[in-house]
């Protein structure tokens, strides 16, 4: 068996109705799961970036962004493992408020990890930290022994450590887009 490892994949399309169900219907075929998925802008107007993180072998990554490339609504689509990209998650957690006052290791925790307090009402506060997959982990682990009340993890954010041409691609389509 093929080793297995997580891959971003960035796609860069068109804003097109349908487009997300044939993209999502690549990795279904191939029975594999999506990690996380996010839709952004880009640099370029009209141009939409999607980024996928997904567990599988290069074999199987590469027919993918191969399959992914033939769709008309696609610009150009890239995979990358984690040592290629710099990326970031976001998470927030919210807790009762009579632990942050009553209790000193939670505000030490808060401290340490780099988090922020971004709301306090009388029931509840809300922690917003920014990281890692495992730092994000770390928190959880950490904050999970005194009850968490809500907790939401956004998807991946990534760009990569090399250059990417994507800036003249995506130029040169904007050009031929408007001619």
């Amino acid at each position: 068996m093929k080793k297995e490892n997580k891959y971003t994949v960035s796609i860069y399309t068109e804003n097109s109705v349908g487009l997300l169900n044939r993209i999502s219907a690549i990795f279904q075929r191939r029975h594999l799961n999506i990690e996380s998925f996010n839709s952004s802008m880009t640099e370029i107007e009209s141009v939409q970036r999607w980024t996928i993180l997904v567990i599988t072998n290069e074999t199987q990554i590469m027919k993918i962004v191969g399959q992914i490339n033939r769709q008309v609504e696609v610009i150009k689509s890239y995979y990358h493992t984690d040592e290629e990209t710099i990326y970031q998650e976001s998470c927030l957690f919210k807790i009762k408020s009579s632990l942050l006052f009553d209790d000193r290791k939670i505000q030490n925790i808060i401290k340490e990890s780099n988090s922020v307090i971004v709301t306090v009402t009388p029931e509840f506060f809300v922690i917003e930290k920014s990281g890692r997959t495992y730092e994000l982990d770390e928190l959880y682990n950490k904050l999970s022994e005194y009850g968490i009340l809500q907790f939401v993890r956004s998807a991946r954010i990534a760009v990569t450590k090399a250059p990417l041409m994507i800036s003249e691609i995506l130029t040169d389509f904007k050009k031929n887009k408007n001619e």
